[in-house]
């Protein structure tokens, strides 16, 4: 029978727990190893870069403020995603960001394809890829708030169904929907390009 993580178990709720008690090299070590993922969790919401960094420097606000509140009872990643989806969801009800059709970047804000693509792919293959990755940015935007942050936690961040459950307050079975829901959307949106 599976148990719920322990802070033994699970580095950065390790970190986090020492955080809890004021080690501030833990809290830079714990924002070392996760802000990348929570910058590019906020990009899918807000498609700028600098306001994606700037959401995830306010999520880890949060997370350093609720130290003295935190127990782990799941996985840190999870405690971290449930704040950064929040606080994503409430930086768009504000309405300051429409999401539009993206231009997929990397973490450096460069476009995600190498414009410099083998020899062996050609300058075909290249157009395709970027092609691809636009058609997926724009098929991420569209989709509903929820099922974006369940799909993008499940494909990019690699979480389990049962710890997106916990991020997001909600059952295991909904995830799955929710996830179910996207991935067909996206798939229905990428099947002209692919």
């Amino acid at each position: 029978m599976a148990t719920e993580p322990t802070a033994q178990a699970d580095e950065d709720a390790a970190l986090m727990m020492r955080v809890r008690e004021g080690d501030r090299a833990a809290f830079a070590r714990l924002y070392d190893r996760n802000a990348r993922s929570v910058v590019n969790f906020a990009y899918r919401f807000v498609q700028d870069r600098a306001k994606a960094e700037e959401l995830a420097q306010e999520v880890f606000l949060k997370v350093y403020r609720s130290a003295g509140d935190y127990e782990p009872r799941a996985r840190f990643k999870t405690f971290l995603f449930r704040i950064a989806s929040n606080h994503c969801l409430n930086e768009r009800r504000r309405g300051e960001y429409k999401l539009e059709a993206p231009v997929p970047r990397n973490e450096d804000g460069a476009p995600a394809v190498d414009p410099a693509a083998p020899a062996s792919e050609g300058p075909d293959a290249a157009v395709a890829g970027r092609d691809l990755e636009s058609a997926l940015g724009q098929a991420l935007a569209e989709l509903p708030e929820r099922e974006r942050i369940a799909f993008s936690l499940c494909r990019f961040e690699g979480m389990a169904y049962k710890d997106i459950a916990a991020a997001l307050e909600a059952s295991e079975a909904a995830v799955k929907s929710l996830i179910h829901r996207a991935t067909l959307s996206v798939a229905r949106r990428l099947t002209p390009v692919v």
